[in-house]
This record gives structure tokens, sequence and C-alpha cells, in this order.
């Protein structure tokens, strides 16, 4: 067949598929969704990592160092992902998605999120500027945002033979992603309301106990008012 007739065989495919949804436990891998009418819904926290300002850097700074710089960040929130017991999903440039199961799954994402705001402001940020004069005199700094919402998500298998992946389906990764384009202040962990509710006590204090981490604010999603809070709070991994 041709290119016309390969289209079109997919299109009638996937429209006339019965779709075989299954309930999951931990987020699947490609090799077991099948490619047409596979889905696994899945109850879990979406956590999505953005680098801001990463056209401003490939524009001011030498390209090689704008790699580091992105490299540092992607490589941090991967580690820190797999440590508060998540599963990266995907990349996407300068942005990094994961998925966290079981009952602690919106604790564990929060904890996450603070830990990537702690290796982005104590880590990243001070030892670029250290080494490169570029960075450090910059009209900007490097910085990020985190968005974390919880929910049931359809998880489907898409693209053609050779070239496909898996997809989420559902208000959770979506409302993560679009927490992480948020830019207000010194904000950096931006979280919906589901997820606090959800969160341990532990993440809604500082260490000593005070509880001044959260903002309250709301935002129009897709025409509804969405409450949502937002922390500029850091915390190192391995504390409670």
């Amino acid at each position: 067949m041709g290119i016309n007739e390969d289209i079109e065989s997919d299109v009638n495919t996937i429209k006339d598929a019965t779709m075989n949804v299954r309930k999951g436990q931990d987020f699947p891998s490609t090799d077991n969704v099948a490619l047409y009418n596979g889905t696994v819904e899945l109850k879990t926290a979406y956590l999505y990592a953005d680098l801001a300002n990463s056209s401003r850097m490939a524009r001011y700074f030498d390209r090689r160092i704008t790699a580091k710089v992105l490299k540092s960040f992607l490589a941090t929130a991967t580690r820190l992902i797999r440590h508060h017991e998540g599963t990266v999903v995907s990349f996407d440039g300068d942005r990094v998605m994961a998925s966290f199961v079981g009952g602690s799954k919106c604790t564990n994402a929060t904890k996450c999120a603070f830990a990537i705001t702690w290796a982005v402001k104590q880590l990243i940020r001070p030892r670029f500027e250290a080494k490169y004069d570029s960075v450090k005199n910059a009209g900007f700094s490097i910085a990020h945002a985190t968005g974390v919402d919880v929910g049931t998500a359809y998880i489907v298998r898409a693209g053609a033979r050779g070239s496909n992946d898996l997809i989420s389906i559902g208000r959770a990764p979506n409302l993560a992603a679009k927490f992480s384009d948020i830019r207000s202040g010194s904000y950096s962990t931006f979280v919906s309301s589901s997820v606090y509710n959800q969160m341990n006590e532990s993440c809604k204090k500082r260490l000593n106990g005070k509880q001044d981490i959260w903002d309250y604010a709301t935002w129009d999603f897709v025409g509804e008012s969405i409450g949502f809070y937002r922390a500029s709070y850091w915390r190192k991994p391995d504390t409670s």
C-alpha cells in the first residue's frame, strides 16, 4: 500500500476499534499496551517540571552552556522523581513529566517538587553562576516551575508501528502541565486543591513547624475556576 492507503487504514482501524480498558496499579510500559485499542485506567498524581527561560538561554548563552544547564535540570529532576518513587513518563525539550501511584502519591509528588526547587535554587543556579560570567551577569536567573495534579487518567499508546509512545489523557496530566507554565513571582511549586487535600501534613508546614508554605489562589482552566496552592519553598531530599 502507498502512504495514502496506510493513513486511511490507520484512521479507520483506530476509529472502529473497541477500546480494551483495564485498570492499572502502576504506570505501564509500551510493550504491554496494545497500539490500536489498548487503554490502561490509572489513578495517579502527575508531576510536570519545566525549566524557565530556556529560550533566553538559547539566545544569550553559548549553546554548550545552555545544553549543560538543560542536562543538569533534567538529570537532577529524573533522579529526584525516581528517589520519590515516581516514574518518568516523558521528556519534552526542557520539561519532564512523571507519574506517582499508591496511597502516598500526592505526598511523594509534592516532596519531589520541593526537592527539585532545592536542586535548582541551591545547586544548579549557584554552581553555574560561579563558573560562567554569562550566567551570573544575565538579566534573568535559572529558574523553573513544577505543577502537580491528581486524578484518573487513560494511558494509551499512540503513533505508528516502529515509532510510538504512551500518552496520558485526562485532566490531571493537562492541569499539571498548565501549572508548570505559570510564572508568578518566586513561586516554583503549584498543586491543585485535590493534591493539597490528599498530601501528608508534613508537606503543609516547614520543618520547624511553621505553617506558612502555601498560598491559595484560583485560576481559570477550560472555563472552570480551579483552586490551587503555590509555594516557593524548597526542601532537600531525605528530609521528613
